[in-house]
């Protein structure tokens, strides 16, 4: 027991050493941490090269360590997020637009609240996109005028009875777009 516990006093006689590299390993840590908070990463102080460095240099490295310690403590400004989601583009709206062509209701059935309300949306959507798109509004002048005129006559009332009582105007405009659309593929392929 006693060459253990001599060896192992051995072992931990040099503290000054394990001070050391356990002062580098803490610097390296917050080095670390301060180049990826901070904007420019040269004010964070380069890490020593060994553990067996100056004590000035040690001196310097724990003077930088804490000032990067200080700065990576500090609120960084957050860049601020868009109010609202980017329009989609006119080719996915005109996409989701598409996958309404073959479905219908019959008004005043009770089946048409989910398919005149998701046509509607489609057709907002698509109004969005077509307003948005780098070729300008001028380029989807007719749709864009098609909806406008839907739109009008559908104010701001979305409910079930109200969109059925404009169920041809809704389907029509969808199926002028479709026909719209197909004669300009570019716009959608």
């Amino acid at each position: 027991m006693l060459v253990r516990t001599t060896a192992r006093d051995g072992i931990r006689r040099p503290t000054a050493a394990r001070g050391l590299r356990t002062a580098a390993v803490a610097m390296l840590a917050a080095v670390a941490l301060a180049s990826c908070t901070q904007d420019t990463p040269q004010d964070a102080a380069p890490a020593p090269a060994s553990p067996s460095a100056a004590p000035a240099d040690n001196a310097d490295s724990a003077d930088n360590a804490d000032q990067a310690e200080q700065a990576a403590s500090e609120p960084t400004e957050e860049p601020a997020l868009p109010a609202e989601p980017a329009p989609e583009a006119v080719r996915d709206a005109f996409a989701t637009l598409q996958a309404t062509l073959n479905d219908t209701c019959t008004p005043g059935a009770g089946d048409c609240a989910y398919f005149l309300g998701r046509v509607t949306q489609e057709l907002t959507e698509l109004d969005e996109a077509m307003r948005a798109d780098p070729k300008g509004p001028g380029h989807f002048k007719q749709p864009l005028a098609d909806m406008k005129t839907l739109f009008t006559k559908l104010g701001i009332d979305r409910s079930t009875p109200h969109l059925e009582k404009h169920f041809s105007a809704i389907v029509g405009t969808r199926d002028g777009i479709n026909t719209w659309m197909q004669d300009h593929p570019d716009d959608y392929r």
